[in-house]
């Protein structure tokens, strides 16, 4: 039962954080351990992580359904090939293709070394300033509409940088794109499009891990956090699409450097331990 309890809370911390550019791996490898917990691992995080996913697919249902039927049929209609849907379809894949490849080539270091908080905290403050930077110099000339491959290589390239957990998928790849110009709802639909592929399957990859040392809690404690990761992301992806619209993410960047400098504090104190 203190299992199933412990596993809700990650839930929703899961489901808080995961699209908020504050980076989920890292409060889910920080919090436990405040908390006086095991550390959950690689694969329960993984795996929890398919709740919030199934929480894009169905908030963006009638754009993926849109964008998969267009890109389908523009493989055998060449007058749609240039069609917007069917280019995010490419765009979609190909960005995907640097988190996939380096998630399996780094799969050993992910699982452990990555995990060691005093490279989680430098990430958090690091990639946080880095998010402000990008966020305050970027323009915002840009829209969906004039995403091009190049651009959407490199906000690929960016999201895999959150392998380090610290880093923030979502974090990475919106400060790629205010970087390039793109608005701050722009980059962030799209960020929330390219990381359907890379986490769904992760979570998938990792699901022969979760009865293995590397997770404390089992199979029904981690099902149990993957449903309630689900409900709070649903909630988290309307509130930070409404909250983009007309805000900036400085207050993201305040929160990540406050919560890296005090792990920094708490590992020097010996409160945390890497």
């Amino acid at each position: 039962m203190v299992e199933v309890l412990q596993a809700i809370v990650l839930g929703v911390i899961q489901g808080l954080t995961e699209f908020l550019p504050i980076s989920s791996s890292a409060h889910l490898a920080i919090y436990p351990q405040l908390f006086g917990w095991d550390d959950p691992g690689a694969s329960f995080t993984a795996v929890c992580q398919i709740g919030t996913e199934l929480a894009v697919l169905i908030y963006f249902r009638h754009d993926i359904w849109r964008i998969g039927s267009t890109w389908t049929r523009s493989l055998v209609k060449p007058e749609l090939r240039g069609h917007l849907d069917a280019r995010m379809g490419w765009y979609v894949i190909v960005g995907s293709l640097p988190i996939v490849v380096l998630g399996l080539f780094f799969e050993d270091a992910i699982d452990d070394v990555f995990r060691n908080l005093w490279l989680i905290a430098t990430m958090l403050v690091v990639m946080g300033l880095v998010l402000g930077l990008a966020d305050r110099l970027g323009s915002t000339e840009k829209t969906l509409k004039q995403l091009s491959l190049r651009d959407a290589v490199l906000m690929g390239l960016a999201q895999a940088a959150a392998l380090v957990p610290g880093v923030s998928r979502s974090g990475a790849t919106l400060s790629m794109g205010r970087a390039l110009g793109y608005d701050r709802e722009t980059a962030t639909r799209y960020a929330f499009l390219l990381a359907i592929p890379a986490v769904v399957g992760a979570g998938v990859y990792k699901l022969k891990d979760v009865s293995g040392s590397d997770n404390p809690y089992g199979w029904t404690p981690t099902i149990v956090a993957t449903v309630v990761a689900f409900v709070v992301g649903y909630a988290a992806i309307a509130w930070l699409l409404r909250y983009v619209a007309s805000n900036s993410y400085t207050p993201f960047v305040v929160y990540r450097v406050l919560l890296g400098l005090g792990t920094m504090a708490l590992l020097a104190a010996g409160v945390l331990v890497p």
